[in-house]
């Protein structure tokens, strides 16, 4: 039986109500879907390491008094680039063998959103989208276009080959192994097993402040400048300090 391996990592002590002024912070991380019988203690030691990271990272700079925003950057960095999920460095494949990735971010507090899609050179999307957000008078930004803003914004490019993932060519190597088939495309079931993979998180600062982020390297096997749910503000990503803060995939 196949799984969706996603861990949800929340430390218990990410929430203090017994405070004055309480934080909370939880980040998620899609590894993807594989059997669970492949998943072995080794590999999920390892994966909730790096959520431990991400989670401690974030939740440290709520402790010093940092923004929520700042403490979602921070921990999706973190997730980014670490090859050991759908996002950043660890992206799945395009149709094409590209890795074009997505990111999205959202303050709480004045509403505000920033996200891209489709970039290919930037490390850290969601770096980007933050900056779509703090210094631009646009919401999303996607492709090249997003890349020419991102230059002016002493955010760091790498080369395509940064995201090179064996593990992630082989993935696509079987989806289009099974498109020769002679179908020519995926049942919905089968499509499930290359959809998943994003990571997000969402922050309670001290202030009283919610934001929330999302980032992912999409769809294996994604065709046609494919953009999902993650990139867009209010299905990917939503924050309002007079409700709530979510993150989602899948």
């Amino acid at each position: 039986m196949r799984i969706l391996i996603l861990f949800f990592l929340i430390f218990s002590h990410a929430l203090l109500f017994a405070q004055e002024n309480p934080i909370a912070f939880v980040v998620h991380g899609g590894a993807g879907n594989m059997a669970r019988e492949a998943f072995t203690p080794e590999m999920e030691k390892e994966y909730t390491a790096k959520l431990d990271e991400a989670v401690s990272k974030g939740y440290e700079i709520l402790q010093a008094g940092g923004t929520a925003l700042d403490a979602i950057e921070a921990a999706i960095i973190i997730l980014e680039n670490s090859p050991l999920f759908n996002a950043g460095k660890g992206a799945v494949y395009t149709a094409d063998g590209r890795n074009e990735l997505d990111a999205s971010i959202m303050d709480g507090k004045t509403v505000q959103a920033g996200a891209v899609a489709g970039v290919r050179t930037i490390k850290n999307p969601i770096i980007a989208a933050r900056r779509v957000m703090d210094s631009s008078p646009h919401v999303m930004m996607a492709g090249n276009g997003a890349e020419q803003f991102a230059k002016g914004q002493n955010i760091v490019f790498v080369d395509t080959s940064y995201f090179y993932d064996e593990k992630r060519i082989k993935q696509l190597q079987r989806i289009k192994a099974k498109e020769e088939e002679g179908r020519g495309f995926l049942t919905p079931i089968e499509q499930m097993d290359y959809k998943f993979g994003t990571v997000g998180a969402v922050a309670l600062d001290k202030d009283g402040n919610i934001a929330a982020g999302t980032s992912t390297g999409g769809m294996s096997n994604k065709k046609y400048g494919r953009i999902g749910d993650s990139p867009i503000i209010g299905a990917g990503t939503y924050a309002n300090n007079k409700t709530c803060g979510v993150s989602a995939t899948g």
